[in-house]
């Protein structure tokens, strides 16, 4: 079954096309990570699949259903999760109360009906330890996991990962990533934006790549690392 697909998505800023006739397909159960430059369009692409931004042109499906001009909150209780670059979370509430405030709106359940699935969740994310700590205190790695976490409460179909594992310690980064790829097992359809790309490369099963908006890649994450204009573009080697 496909999760996700993608059918000629175009955007545009003015005359800036940031999203140029996009098209993919996620199966259920997959990992696909997404690199390009600074600039590719991958943080835009994310927006138009959550509906932060609607599209100039194309068709957004989500588990069959068009969701092409359906706002936000509409995609996340169809099944969409998402983790943002840098954590935002609610730093005077507790790490719990974070999740309950993720899943109740995310899911529109009662808070009392939340409260186990939000503890399975911060056991998944290895935040059990933490759950009365103070979101404002935590450790990088630790608003990683709960950015994670977050994203997890309002139960998805497909989970979002932009740069989660960015500015992380080469400890810290092998430890969220086994993490992610526990969760991956569980058979939670991702796709995940990284630079850090040893750490994607470990999880995803296909690689796709962005340049100026454009699809120029997408397959085996080796076969796509080893191609010449992937080389050229997205690494800066001249071949």
């Amino acid at each position: 079954m496909t999760v996700l697909s993608l059918d000629s998505v175009s955007k545009s800023f003015g005359s800036l096309k940031v999203t140029d006739d996009v098209s993919f397909d996620v199966p259920e159960g997959q990992a696909l990570g997404i690199i390009g430059p600074n600039g590719a369009g991958k943080s835009t692409l994310f927006n138009l699949v959550t509906g932060n931004i609607l599209p100039d042109a194309g068709t957004i499906r989500l588990n069959g259903r068009d969701v092409t001009r359906e706002p936000a909150m509409a995609r996340v209780r169809a099944g969409i999760g998402r983790s943002f670059q840098i954590p935002q979370p609610f730093q005077k509430l507790t790490v719990f109360e974070n999740l309950l405030v993720a899943a109740t709106h995310g899911r529109a359940a009662r808070e009392r009906d939340m409260r186990d699935p939000c503890a399975e969740v911060l056991e998944r994310t290895g935040l059990l330890p933490k759950a009365n700590a103070e979101a404002g205190r935590l450790s990088l790695l630790e608003r990683k996991r709960l950015e994670l976490a977050r994203a997890l409460a309002t139960g998805p179909r497909l989970l979002l990962l932009d740069e989660i594992a960015g500015g992380l310690t080469e400890g810290e980064c092998q430890a969220l990533v086994a993490t992610i790829r526990a969760i991956h097992a569980e058979g939670v359809t991702i796709i995940w934006i990284e630079h850090v790309l040893h750490a994607l490369n470990s999880v995803v099963e296909r690689l796709l790549v962005l340049d100026f908006g454009r699809v120029i890649g997408l397959g085996d994450p080796a076969e796509i690392m080893a191609s010449r204009e992937v080389r050229e573009i997205y690494l800066g080697i001249e071949i």
